[in-house]
């Protein structure tokens, strides 16, 4: 599987920087890895050069994770520059989406494109799951949180044996981060083509967050996904990806 080496560490990637053009380059959220955007990864390889990175700290790479959103910005800058990615679409879900607005703030230049899944310009966390993973246990119910009522018992099991194997000191640094995340005055800086994704269950980042950066954003379109919740892109991923496809479309004509 793929591997690159930035600076001092060796860092896993899933897909192919040289496939079709447009790159896009996915970023997860908290306690994630490129594992959840397999089905983007696959299901979009022929519209675009489709690539998702483990975050330090994370999944199969290398380093620690981080507790402010500028150190993964910065991260993916050198990413990016390590694969050759040139004006790629920077997708991240919920804390990636937060990466992905700050890249967008300092790098605007790298990219013809955002993609914001469940995300928002200002994440703050229930105060009550922090002082849990501080005190070194992951809450039970952040599954139930981050899945809508209707999926599927076979998902919602793979997803906590997923979360059983994360330590809870990686959830602590990546939903700190989140928690000091605000970029709601900055919005109107990012004058990019942006695609928002949220399902209408979302509990974690409630519709109106995106609601909030469709108002905010010159240049944004919002996909509703109905019932979906805050994984999206694992519950709905066929609807995920057509949005995507449509989005990718339209700035490669443009």
């Amino acid at each position: 599987m793929p591997r690159i080496k930035i600076k001092e560490g060796s860092y896993f990637y899933a897909g192919d920087a040289a496939g079709k053009q447009p790159p896009l380059l996915f970023c997860h959220g908290s306690g994630g890895s490129h594992r959840h955007w397999l089905y983007q990864l696959n299901g979009l390889k022929e519209q675009a050069a489709t690539v998702a990175v483990d975050l330090p700290g994370h999944g199969a790479s290398e380093g620690e994770p981080a507790t402010e959103i500028s150190r993964y910005r910065d991260f993916l800058r050198d990413f990016s520059a390590a694969l050759g990615l040139k004006k790629f679409v920077l997708a991240g879900h919920s804390m990636g989406g937060a990466t992905a607005l700050d890249y967008a703030l300092h790098y605007g230049d790298d990219l013809s494109g955002l993609i914001l899944v469940g995300s928002g310009a200002r994440l703050r966390v229930a105060p009550a799951f922090l002082q849990a993973l501080h005190a070194g246990s992951v809450p039970p119910e952040l599954i139930e949180f981050a899945y809508s009522p209707g999926v599927s018992p076979e998902l919602l099991e793979s997803a906590r044996q997923e979360m059983a194997v994360i330590p809870p000191e990686t959830y602590l640094a990546d939903f700190t981060a989140c928690d000091r995340f605000d970029c709601m005055e900055r919005l109107t800086e990012i004058n990019l083509p942006v695609l928002l994704i949220c399902g209408s269950a979302d509990r974690l980042t409630p519709l109106k967050y995106s609601r909030y950066l469709q108002d905010h954003l010159p240049q944004a379109e919002l996909v509703e996904v109905k019932g979906a919740g805050h994984m999206v892109m694992l519950e709905a991923p066929q609807k995920v990806n057509r949005a995507i496809a449509s989005f990718l479309k339209k700035i490669v004509g443009g």
